[in-house]
């Protein structure tokens, strides 16, 4: 029953972790982060399964995370307006008819160079060709670009 607490306790905190991570940082991982998340997945099996190696250890952490995460799952996806925004978060809006939103940009930790440069993978060369910029939930940015552009 230990094993089962513990893995709840480091369910809880590694969907914690992620939500203050950022989405952003989460979808374009670097070497160095992959490299993070590897080590704090070995430390939370650490603390999770302690010395217990046992085949019954693994199917009691495993069963728990899986079945918390098939909660978590169906409760988004039951109620997406309480549960699914503190869950997910909502889209956020970045640029508005060309023009900056900097305290969405400074609330998720972007820089102009890196919405720009999303945008030119997108085949936009300027703010002043863009409607809407608009970081999604899965932290990818969609970019509406405006009429005639």
């Amino acid at each position: 029953m230990d094993i089962v607490v513990r893995g709840a306790v480091a369910y809880v905190f590694i969907l914690l972790l992620m939500r203050v991570v950022g989405r952003r940082e989460l979808s374009t991982l670097q070497p160095f982060d992959l490299i993070m998340l590897v080590v704090i997945g070995d430390l939370i099996q650490q603390g999770v399964t302690q010395n217990d190696f046992s085949v019954v250890g693994l199917l009691l952490a495993g069963g728990t995370i899986g079945v918390l995460q098939m909660a978590v799952s169906w409760l988004g996806f039951r109620s997406p307006r309480r549960v699914g925004i503190v869950l997910e978060g909502e889209p956020m809006v970045l640029v508005e008819d060309g023009k900056l939103i900097e305290r969405n940009l400074r609330r998720e930790r972007l820089t102009e160079d890196e919405l720009l440069g999303d945008a030119r993978r997108d085949n936009i060369s300027g703010l002043d060709q863009i409607e809407w910029a608009i970081l999604e939930t899965g932290g990818e940015i969609t970019f509406i670009k405006k009429e005639g552009s």
